[in-house]
């Protein structure tokens, strides 16, 4: 019963997956007033989406706008158009802003998309699932470091796989926009050039310049495809009787290899799609973490510039490690982004420490009336090496370190469905050699801690609270420089009577969200709150 109930919700999420392959804010289109009142089970229509992070921070200065994309995707058709740079706001500036108004109405799943310019992702989105009187909503992102690419003419690429039919009504109508802001970025912020990974006999290759000191490659990693990889959090080992099996269960790892040579790992993002954990009700007005819009997975391949500098093409392959052979369900795009050294022509170097460590854990299945699987999985990577820039040589060592906990929980027919798990992904950073020691320590955590239950009255209930955190910490010379705290927490509470027409569903149900960002750079703190789909509580902080 739990698989058809999963699967009945989140296919349609997947299906851009199945035909291809950051910063943003969700945001009413028209915000209305608090509501004191809830009516007592969801109607036809609720509050449009919005999130409570915080909008992205303009400067007042010149602005220009430009349209990349105005489409409605009824298929699976992209849009394609071109693009050329603002005239009136010079070529660089200090902040590029991009954003994507959408609306749809009547009945549909949740969709994932993309956004390319010039072949470069600067947006993997989803899309909230609709109200019959329609709903409208925005994503707001900085995308100050793709200025390379805006700074010439390219095509545009935009794709949201949708289905439209007698049963599914809701074609997604969007216009995406690139707003720049006149003035000089901070050097360090924004790269020199951005690239893309270009296929070969060989599978992917990059060319980087001759001159690069600094290299990061960035990784806009989704589980979807319409199968299990889209919930990979819930799946077991195969001996175990539940309805998604794996050979290893739930841990996954996004690698990224130079070569062959294994160059950096992470923790994905346990994204819930806006019809995940059975119960698009969660979901209609305050999506889960990251939902609207997908950031990257961010790798420093510093320590390889003095590989990657020797003018010929080399292999970037990112892979997933847990996902069965053979098996879709992964999108893993690649951005690099380069910082060049203008003294000089040629930069030199070479890799100097190589320790992978051995990945270590294991996925125990524990059969019984409460079935039970444990899982506990880490892995350690260290790369350093240096560079010879005008500047000095310079030496660059990353260090990480991913783990995984979790505890997966239920009962014959699937009935009853648990999971409590917890990923953490720590990285640190540290630049030598051109001035004093500069250190970046971050430690992310993601947790999420839900139960789905299915009781013989056909209410499905499910209660679900997820968590996205980071602490970041800057030093030089020992000394902190900067630091910020991250804390984004989703809670939701609905229930609603399943297998019957829409109006005969009875559904009710609370969710929240608390947004906070403290640090060096300022303070951010928003608390949004629904009950059966209007918002009841926008209160903040700060």
């Amino acid at each position: 019963m739990r698989r058809r109930i999963i699967m009945s919700m989140l296919t349609g999420a997947s299906l851009l997956a199945s035909a291809l392959i950051g910063g943003g804010t969700a945001r009413a289109a028209a915000p209305a007033p608090l509501t004191a009142e809830a009516p007592a089970e969801f109607g036809t229509d609720w509050h449009d989406p919005l999130t409570a992070a915080p909008a992205v921070a303009r400067p007042h200065t010149k602005s220009c706008r430009v349209t990349l994309a105005d489409a409605r995707f009824r298929d699976f058709t992209p849009y394609r158009g071109s693009y050329l740079p603002p005239r009136g706001c010079g070529d660089h500036w200090s902040t590029v802003v991009l954003r994507l108004d959408g609306k749809v109405k009547g009945r549909q799943f949740d969709r994932l998309g993309y956004l390319h310019v010039g072949g470069v992702e600067i947006l993997r989105t989803s899309t909230p699932e609709p109200s019959p009187d329609g709903i409208e909503w925005s994503v707001e992102k900085d995308v100050t470091r793709y200025s390379d690419t805006f700074r010439s003419a390219q095509d545009v690429e935009m794709l949201i796989g949708n289905v439209v039919d007698d049963t599914y009504t809701g074609v997604i109508d969007v216009e995406a926009t690139l707003t720049f802001y006149a003035g000089r970025p901070t050097a360090a912020a924004v790269p020199d050039r951005v690239l893309t990974t270009a296929d070969g006999p060989g599978g992917a290759t990059l060319t980087t310049p001759r001159n690069s000191e600094r290299v990061v490659a960035e990784v806009y990693a989704t589980g979807s495809g319409g199968g299990c990889e889209e919930y990979w959090y819930l799946a077991v080992p195969a001996a175990a009787p539940y309805s998604c099996r794996t050979d290893d269960g739930p841990y996954r790892e996004v690698q990224v290899a130079v070569d062959g040579r294994l160059a950096g790992i992470a923790t994905p993002f346990p994204t819930v799609w806006t019809g995940g954990w059975s119960n698009p009700f969660l979901w209609y007005v305050i999506p889960g973490p990251r939902a609207f819009d997908v950031k990257p997975i961010e790798y420093d391949l510093t320590p390889f510039a003095g590989i990657l500098n020797d003018g010929r093409p080399h292999r970037i392959e990112v892979s997933v490690v847990g996902v069965p052979a053979g098996q879709s369900g992964w999108s893993t795009p690649v951005n690099v982004l380069v910082w060049q050294d203008p003294g000089r022509a040629v930069v030199g170097g070479r890799l100097v420490t190589h320790d992978a460590g051995s990945p270590t854990g294991s996925s125990v299945y524990t059969p019984g009336t409460e079935h039970r699987v444990d899982t506990g999985a880490a892995h350690r990577l260290t790369v350093s090496g240096y560079l010879d820039t005008s500047h000095g040589r310079v030496r660059t060592t990353v260090s990480r370190a991913v783990a995984h906990t979790s505890v997966h929980r239920w009962n014959d027919g699937e009935t009853v469905d648990g999971l409590e798990a917890g990923w953490t992904d720590d990285e640190t950073v540290t630049v030598d050699g051109r001035g004093p020691a500069r250190s970046t320590r971050t430690h992310r955590t993601y947790t999420m801690n839900g139960v789905t239950t299915l009781g013989a009255d056909a209410r499905l209930r499910t209660r679900l609270t997820l968590g996205d955190r980071a602490d970041a910490t800057t030093t030089r010379a020992n000394r902190r420089v900067a630091w910020s705290r991250l804390d984004d927490t989703y809670r939701g509470d609905a229930s609603y009577t399943v297998d019957v027409p829409r109006d005969q569903r009875h559904a009710v149900g609370t969710t929240s969200e608390r947004y906070r960002l403290h640090g060096s750079g300022g303070c951010h703190d928003r608390r949004l709150t629904t009950v059966q789909g209007v918002l009841t509580e926008d209160r903040r902080g700060c």
